[in-house]
């Protein structure tokens, strides 16, 4: 049987009516069916559906919509006030009904997505031996990467179109987590569906379990994962070759999102891989896009160009070198040529500014400043570039809490009546400098948005909306987009063009933001996506021939079309 032949899953296919709606044709019945997270209604199943489907005697009598079920649910949850206890009830709803866990955050995603992501995530990786209750996505580890193709065939889903895969070599700002990675998996996937239109039935977290450095955690007798130090060279080489082989031969129509790899991983394995299966790898590209997004708009809100700006990026990760990238194509779409964009973007790492005289990492040498244009400068710290190069945007991709001193953002304040300042790291205890403490350095007038949520800050009877550069913004939109267009490839331009977008997006409906409220996550990714569909059709990778053939708003209506909303949909048994 091909793949097109076979059900949408192993327990049920989803199909349209003549009237143009869907339904669901269950391939299992009775009890089982509401351990199904996707199939169970709880007591939203209708009286027919009952019967129908093996079911009466076994759920309550009651039939409640799914908007009073999702009501009942908020009531509970906001009965609790620990974040760790608000995030595990979330996860627990998930692996419960999937429908009604997607309907909840949707209606209050501004106030659910710092449970379910950043910053709470972090204590969910951490402690994921300890809440693991209910297997959910793929475990790849060195116990089975032999068998990976049996593996996956195991994995119910047959139709699987986005797949978010992490080592776990470099979780947020925490550093190897094992096999607790996979909570930051299931968490980004969970928003590909809310905020990326993604059907939950389509997504796939992966785990690739090469062990960890940590003794820690080998030593654990409650930790999860194998216990054996992380593979690294050639051995890592074939484990990821031998996933990516097998992953192929499953899910030919699949993109992968390559999460929270190490520095060095990260670039090998974006590189190794990016034109043999579509992905991009977020911690670079899309922690570029967003971080660009948001200095646009704050150029924007002073009235200046980014060709005008001087950047200093503090952190050269793969998120400052994302960034430090991503500035750099902006300033070039601006008409600098690269010596002027070598005066104009600095970045610095833990050892003080690139230079090119310096030894570093392979990838670090495209960020490398030449040193003759630090000739006369009192120094390659970072007080010194913010004062020599006369910096006027300052972006923090350390992980360094509070790195960002009064001095030094007095000293951007001094190069630019209107610094923007952006201390972008997760989670919130490793963010480089409060917000409100930037604010009051700069009596106001400092343009800052930060990578993890903070309330407005209240200043002189002024108060300043704090923008929160989250990925989220632009992933989702990215991927939704790669989808859609069926691209062979994820092109250094759409991931470009995610950024514009959101910067438009932003513009037209906030233009005193420099993001917009995480409320609308799903109305910029829509943004989003349509960008990277255009995108990638002028790159002659979108190989979907329906949307070649759309134009202006239809573009927009078939996004907005095949964007998955939460709601029960009818049985039908054939």
């Amino acid at each position: 049987m091909s793949a097109r032949d076979l059900p949408l899953t192993d327990n049920y296919d989803v199909k349209r009516g003549e009237d143009g709606h869907r339904y669901i044709v269950p391939l299992i019945r009775g009890f089982n069916l509401t351990r199904i997270p996707l199939l169970n209604k709880g007591t939203a199943f209708t009286a027919e559906e009952r019967e129908l489907l093996g079911l009466d005697g076994l759920l309550a009598p009651q039939v409640d919509s799914l908007e009073v079920l999702v009501e009942r649910l908020y009531a509970d949850y906001a009965k609790l006030d620990d974040p760790m206890r608000k995030h595990t009830f979330l996860r627990n709803l998930q692996d419960r009904n999937e429908v009604q866990f997607y309907a909840l955050l949707s209606r209050h995603v501004e106030e659910m997505l710092p449970i379910v992501y950043t910053p709470t995530v972090g204590e969910a990786v951490k402690r994921f031996s300890q809440i693991y209750r209910y297997p959910r996505g793929l475990t790849i580890s060195t116990q089975n990467v032999a068998r990976a193709r049996q593996a996956l065939a195991n994995v119910p889903l047959n139709d699987v179109r986005i797949i978010v895969a992490t080592d776990s070599s470099a979780i947020l700002g925490i550093g190897d987590q094992g096999f607790g990675g996979m909570a930051i998996s299931i968490g980004k996937l969970s928003l590909y569906t809310v905020a990326g239109g993604v059907g939950p039935d389509k997504t796939l977290p992966v785990e690739l379990d090469v062990g960890t450095t940590r003794q820690d955690l080998r030593d654990d007798p409650h930790y999860l994962g194998v216990k054996h130090e992380r593979l690294t060279g050639e051995a890592y080489l074939q484990f990821m070759d031998t996933f990516v082989e097998a992953t192929l031969q499953r899910y030919p129509k699949a993109i992968i999102q390559w999460e929270d790899f190490s520095k060095d991983a990260a670039f090998d394995v974006l590189r190794r891989y990016r034109r043999v299966v579509p992905s991009f790898n977020d911690d670079i590209q899309g922690t570029g896009a967003v971080v660009l997004a948001g200095v646009l708009n704050a150029c924007r809100v002073k009235g200046e160009r980014l060709a005008d700006q001087v950047v200093v990026v503090h952190g050269a990760g793969a998120g400052g070198a994302g960034v430090a990238a991503a500035i750099r194509e902006g300033m070039r779409r601006e008409g600098l040529d690269e010596a002027a964009i070598a005066a104009r973007v600095f970045v610095l790492d833990s050892r003080g500014l690139l230079t090119d005289d310096r030894s570093m990492e392979d990838y670090k040498r495209e960020l490398a400043t030449p040193k003759a244009l630090t000739d006369g400068w009192s120094g390659t710290d970072l007080l010194s570039v913010i004062q020599s190069a006369k910096a006027t945007v300052l972006l923090g991709l350390s992980g360094q809490g509070g790195i960002f001193s009064e001095e030094m953002v007095r000293a951007a304040a001094a190069n630019t009546e209107r610094p923007m300042v952006f201390p972008l790291s997760n989670p919130t205890a490793n963010t480089e400098a409060l917000p409100e403490d930037i604010l009051r350095w700069t009596d106001g007038q400092a343009l800052v948005a930060t990578g993890s949520p903070f309330d407005p800050v209240t200043l002189d009877g002024q108060t300043h909306e704090i923008g929160q550069g989250n990925n989220a913004f632009i992933f989702p939109g990215l991927g939704f987009g790669a989808i859609l267009a069926r691209v062979r490839e994820i092109t250094d331009g759409m991931v470009t063009e995610a950024a514009y977008a959101l910067a438009a997006y932003t513009q037209a409906h906030h233009p005193q933001r420099l993001y917009p409220p995480v409320a609308e996550l799903s109305k910029a990714s829509v943004e989003v996506a349509v960008a990277v569909i255009r995108q990638a059709l002028a790159d002659g990778v979108a190989t979907e021939f329906e949307v070649r053939r759309l134009q202006g708003e239809e573009l927009r209506a078939f996004v907005e079309r095949k964007f998955w909303q939460p709601k029960h949909l009818p049985f039908r048994l054939e």
